[in-house]
């Protein structure tokens, strides 16, 4: 395989700090722990600020391909070779919804026995987590602009969730014509109007930038075995489902395994292809995507109580868990940092856990 590109390598002047970004970094963080001690008082338990149900808890392995080009084979695909990974599907919000609030959905991957110089703060540690969402492109530019939304956000935990119900129907009535008019709306989604559609096949992105080795590149999770991509598009029922994604998931890992394609998209051009707004989707024609590894599942019970304590609460996802040659770049990934570090510690406080990262998979219940 080589290249039709040429990848910019990166250079520390790509990026550049906000005006008081360091008080976005407070603010952001005290805002994260607002929403889980909200839902933990209300709840009598502790979840993620963001991503706090989880609709699928799965168990893989992540496959290196061999013969990539030298830009490819960087950091975590430097080598051939095949790792333990686990998986965790999830919505978006920060309290505990029912489903028929259907807004958009979540994978975070953490692959396990990486080898490498680590990132700061992860130097003792032996993963790469990725963290990714259902759509090509972050809600906010910038993290000033993601804190203005998740304080709104924040001010509606774990509050009128049956009005929020009546509201995600109109939204995706509303968000039904705009795609059938070969649009969509990003807005209406994460409000609430996300199509009730099969989590299972989605496509997942990073949205957000990380150096790739010398180079820097978004990544994307994409559904390649016929059976997940049978699943492209389908409807499901949400109405008196409170738990739907959960259990469309469990019925498919009940029979099935499914197979994604990690995908890289490497930047060529900072005009087009942005460090600092994470608004702006990537185009496919300055930089195609490439296949680096695949994940395999096999079927298996995607959840279970015992399951949901070892990894939604014995576990954290966080872009800084990883490899200094797949450091997150950009203001969104920057305020992530300590916001995800506080949110982790604060979650284990309040439900008397340890939160740790994994040497292994071999302890993960069955």
């Amino acid at each position: 395989m080589s290249l039709t590109i040429t990848p910019l390598r990166y250079q520390p002047g790509f990026e550049a700090a906000e005006p008081d970004e360091a008080q976005t970094d407070d603010a952001l963080r005290d805002t994260m722990l607002a929403i889980s001690q909200k839902v933990a008082q209300d709840e009598g338990h502790a979840h993620r600020s963001v991503h706090a149900k989880s609709h699928g808890l799965l168990q893989g392995t992540l496959t290196v391909q061999p013969g990539l080009p030298p830009e490819l084979a960087q950091g975590l695909c430097a080598q051939p070779g095949t790792y333990a990974a686990v998986m965790r599907l999830s919505s978006t919000p920060g309290d505990l919804l029912d489903d028929s609030v259907s807004t958009p959905r979540g994978m975070a991957v953490k692959v396990v026995g990486v080898p490498g110089e680590r990132l700061p703060g992860s130097e003792d540690d032996g993963t790469q987590d990725l963290l990714m969402v259902n759509g090509p492109v972050f809600s906010a530019p910038t993290a000033a602009k993601f804190l203005k939304t998740l304080k709104l956000l924040a001010a509606t935990t774990d509050k009128a969730p049956n009005a929020k119900k009546v509201l995600s129907a109109a939204l995706r009535g509303l968000e039904s014509l705009i795609e059938k008019a070969g649009g969509e709306s990003g807005t209406l989604k994460a409000l609430g109007g996300h199509p009730a559609t099969h989590i299972l096949g989605e496509t997942f992105f990073t949205q957000v930038p990380m150096l790739w080795g010398p180079y820097m590149a978004k990544l994307s999770l994409a559904p390649v075995s016929p059976e997940l991509q049978a699943l492209g598009g389908q409807p499901i029922e949400l109405k008196g489902l409170p738990d739907a994604l959960r259990g469309v998931v469990r019925e498919h890992f009940g029979r099935h395994g499914g197979t994604w394609a990690l995908r890289l998209q490497l930047c060529t051009d900072l005009e087009a292809m942005p460090i600092e707004d994470a608004t702006v989707e990537w185009p496919e024609s300055r930089s195609p995507w490439h296949t680096v590894a695949l994940l395999e599942v096999p079927p298996q019970n995607s959840w279970s109580g015992p399951r949901s304590e070892a990894i939604d609460d014995g576990m954290s996802f966080s872009p800084w868990h990883g490899l200094a040659a797949h450091r997150p770049i950009g203001s969104i990934m920057r305020v992530r940092k300590a916001s995800y570090e506080a949110a982790a510690q604060c979650r284990a406080r309040l439900n008397g856990v340890s939160v740790a990262e994994p040497k292994g998979v071999e302890g993960l219940p069955r």
